[in-house]
């Protein structure tokens, strides 16, 4: 079972995603189960987690009512307001819905980049933990310190880092040690996964091969293959690169793997981390 640990549906006419705005021409139009379903088949990856791509409940419960009708999509991971007092009691009714997986702040829109270690984060958080649910974490390098403090505040927390914290692959050297340094800080921390993804969309145009590899192989040092799980970032990809391209990139950059252990990153971990 190949599993694309992280793609989006969308539909700009809901209204409610501030960054999806009609200057980004290739992503303003609606993305759905059946413009993704050829190149999944292509690529023989039969089920997908959905994230979220709007901080609102709303597009989370369409979210849902998308996955209750389409076989593919094996989860999805939504939005909550974890600072109000209702959070908890909200994550115990999406956490009814089968599908409903993890909760996704918006971390890297947020002005405070210390937001993530504020204790009043907690009820939501331990909520998460009663329900089995998981945490996605999407930062940049400058949020490191704070989400240190937040991920060793709950050690019983499934968290995953979306897009390996987003190196800044595009300023090549100058941009590699912050983010270089910061990976092993995050590894360090064994309930925190990573899924490989977003780096194409990071990397200037024309990128190959060889100007992903360095970032790769740091991640499998620092995570090893049992928590990393590739992710297409699709259709957000599309700005910089195509699903059939970087899932075959992410096969050859992975291929000193063995067999299991590629299976675990292509599909297995996705499976284990989001208890799909």
């Amino acid at each position: 079972m190949h599993i694309d640990a992280h793609q989006h549906y969308w539909d700009p006419a809901r209204g409610d995603y501030g960054w999806l705005t009609a200057d980004l021409t290739q992503l303003y139009r609606p993305f759905g189960p059946a413009d993704l379903a050829p190149l999944r088949e292509r690529a023989g990856v039969q089920r997908t987690v959905v994230v979220q791509a709007a901080p609102t409940v709303e597009e989370t419960r369409y979210l849902l009512k998308l996955a209750r009708d389409e076989a593919s999509i094996a989860g999805v991971v939504g939005w909550v307001p974890m600072l109000s007092g209702d959070a908890p009691h909200l994550i115990a009714e999406l956490a009814r819905e089968p599908k409903f997986k993890g909760i996704r702040p918006m971390l890297q829109d947020l002005p405070d980049d210390a937001w993530i270690a504020n204790p009043a984060l907690a009820p939501a958080v331990e909520a998460l933990i009663a329900h089995d649910l998981a945490f996605d974490a999407l930062i940049f390098t400058r949020h490191v310190n704070a989400f240190e403090t937040f991920a060793t505040r709950f050690p019983a927390l499934r968290i995953v880092i979306d897009h390996a914290s987003k190196p800044p692959i595009r300023d090549g050297q100058a941009g590699w040690q912050s983010w270089a340094d910061a990976v092993p800080r995050l590894a360090r921390l064994s309930h925190v996964h990573c899924k490989l993804s977003g780096l194409a969309t990071e990397a200037a145009p024309a990128w190959t091969e060889a100007t992903l590899q360095p970032y790769v192989d740091h991640l499998l040092q620092s995570f090893g293959p049992a928590r990393l799980m590739w992710g297409s970032d699709w259709p957000v990809l599309d700005l910089n690169g195509d699903y059939l391209l970087w899932h075959s990139v992410a096969n050859t950059l992975l291929a000193a793997l063995s067999d299991a252990q590629r299976e675990a990153v292509f599909g297995a971990n996705a499976a284990a981390f989001y208890r799909l």
